[in-house]
This record gives C-alpha cells, structure tokens and sequence, in this order.
C-alpha cells in the first residue's frame, strides 16, 4: 500500500518514514499540493507549534490539497501537531485557524501538572480498526502542551492533569495526539492497522 507523506519541515517526517517502511508501506514523501489532492492515503505529521505548521500548510496550499482529497474519499492519519491540525482551531499564542476537517478545539493542557507532557502515558481506547489488537490502557508516548478535549470523534483517552483526546476519528480522518513511531510495538501496530486499511 502506497502511504503519501507529507514532508513537512515541523516534523520528525525521517522517523515516521521509518516507521511506515517497517509496516510493510511504500512511502512516497512529499512536499506537492498536487500529489496531495490525488493520494488515496496520507499521513500529515508534526511536531512543535500548531501556528508553524498551519503557516507552512497554508503556504503550500497544501491545506486546501487534504481537504479536496478528504472529499475525494481519501483517508487522512494526522500525528502529534498533524493531528491537532485537523481540528477547526487551536488556542496557542492566540487563536489559529485549523483544517477544519475535525469538530473540536486545542487548548493548553489544564491541571497541576507541568507542560509539555513528555514521556509514556496509558490510553483508553474505544473501538475503531486503528486500535485493533490494542488493549485498552496500553501506553503510548506524548510530547505535547496543547490537546484536544471532550470531542465527538474521540476513539482514545488519555489523563494529565485531566482527561484529554488522544485519538480521534470521523469517518476515513484519524488523528493520534501520540507519537506511534515511538511507541514501541504498540505505535508500529497503530500503524500498520491505518497502512492496511482498505480504501
């Protein structure tokens, strides 16, 4: 299976790509608005500031490639700042536009604990073939101050300092607030379920 992704320079794109190839994926990277529109499967990774990621998008017009492809049928994975992307905003340094593709908000992570969540952190997983052969509380590695909360299209929790989205998925769009490609065999198995997704 052919995964498009997206080669964003806010992202950890070398280990992802790694990652993929591991599952078994033909990865094609790219930086192309027009082989985004017309991919089938894509993953948008990210990492660091929601308004970085979201300039660049928009920059490349990249942002309206993924939401012509969405329409088109195709199925989106979003990781870390990727998946944050895909929601209608986020409230970092002030409030940035997202994709829109996801009903729901970023927020600063809220609670007695400090910021950025950075390590290992159990997940409750509701069912959706993205967490097939993952029992629920299996832990998953964040790296984040932002998330999203309470949403619709929640497949996955997570707790620090309160509960908050780890997982979302409407339809063929999937985002992972974690990091699958570095969480073990967990992430790896996370991703080989969205590689071998049939579309």
């Amino acid at each position: 299976m052919t995964i498009t992704l997206i080669d964003s320079p806010v992202a950890n794109v070398a280990n992802i790509e790694r990652a993929l190839r591991t599952t078994g994926a033909d990865v094609r990277l790219t930086r192309d608005a027009a082989v985004v529109r017309d991919a089938r499967k894509i993953v948008l990774p990210g990492v660091g500031s929601f308004i970085a990621a979201m300039r660049w998008l928009e920059q490349t017009r990249i942002d309206d490639a993924l939401r012509d492809a969405v329409s088109r049928g195709a199925t989106l994975l979003g990781i870390c700042v990727g998946h944050q992307a895909l929601f209608e905003s986020s409230s970092e340094m002030g409030t940035t536009r997202g994709l829109g593709l996801l009903t729901g908000h970023v927020r600063m992570l809220e609670g007695p604990l400090p910021v950025p969540q950075i390590g290992w952190n159990r997940v409750d997983v509701q069912r959706s073939v993205l967490f097939d052969g993952i029992e629920n509380g299996t832990p998953f590695y964040f790296v984040h101050s932002y998330a999203a909360t309470h949403v619709d299209s929640e497949i996955g929790r997570a707790h620090y300092g309160g509960p908050f989205t780890a997982a979302a998925q409407d339809g063929r769009v999937f985002g992972l607030q974690f990091h699958p490609e570095k969480s073990s065999v967990a992430g790896l198995r996370v991703l080989r379920n969205f590689v071998e997704l049939r579309t």
